[in-house]
């Protein structure tokens, strides 16, 4: 039950998405970019365990295509779209000599923001309130304790994804010069406000 848990979390967590762009972002614009890419990780492995537990109990069907998911996308897409507008900003800022001390994130700061960007997303609580217990073993729903066991393992494969690939982003870090430092911060900035408009798009149309 662990491994089938695990598994689940593992793959969930390795889709690309407006998530994994925002570690990106944070990770190499962090001052201590392994302690700000473990503090993302287990912001947002936190989150995808919640969301899973209340998929779990069968909440995910009420919530969907509610009022509440609606106003969390519409959140959701505002925080995407101003973080990454401004990030693409700071490339430019920083090709004209004008990048601030104010750019390099601090863990502290890096965890709330990856808390607030994961819990107001309605694609992660699409993914963990109504596709994770259709994936889950029909056993987690008879038990508590399998239940429990099943959902401590997705917490697992969440936490290391999201361990491992930030911290992989804070060790190329090191290798990576200012110049593609500043490619990257306009790329995933762009990337971030798209993913942003979609949601937008999304949260309206779905209404």
């Amino acid at each position: 039950m662990f491994l089938a848990g695990f598994l689940i979390g593992l793959v969930v967590a390795a889709q690309v998405g407006p998530v994994t762009l925002l570690v990106v972002r944070t990770v190499l614009r962090g001052g201590r970019a392994i302690a700000v890419g473990l503090a993302m990780a287990s912001a947002v492995a936190g989150i995808d365990l919640l969301y899973a537990a209340v998929g779990l109990a069968g909440v995910g069907q009420v919530l969907e295509g509610s009022v509440a998911t609606t106003v969390f996308g519409l959140v959701s897409s505002a925080i995407l779209i101003t973080i990454g507008l401004r990030t693409a900003w700071t490339g430019l800022h920083a090709r004209i000599g004008l990048e601030e001390d104010a750019d390099v994130v601090e863990p502290s700061r890096a965890f709330l923001t990856a808390v607030a960007a994961t819990a107001l997303n309605p694609l992660t609580i699409a993914l963990w309130t109504v596709s994770f217990p259709a994936a889950a073993p029909h056993a987690a729903s008879r038990s508590l304790a399998h239940a429990v066991v099943l959902l401590a393992g997705v917490g697992a494969g969440s936490l290391l994804w999201y361990s491992a690939f930030s911290t992989t982003v804070a060790l190329v870090r090191r290798r990576v010069g200012d110049r593609l430092l500043r490619v990257v911060d306009v790329v995933s900035g762009v990337g971030l406000a798209g993913f942003g408009g979609v949601l937008a798009f999304r949260a309206i149309d779905d209404r």
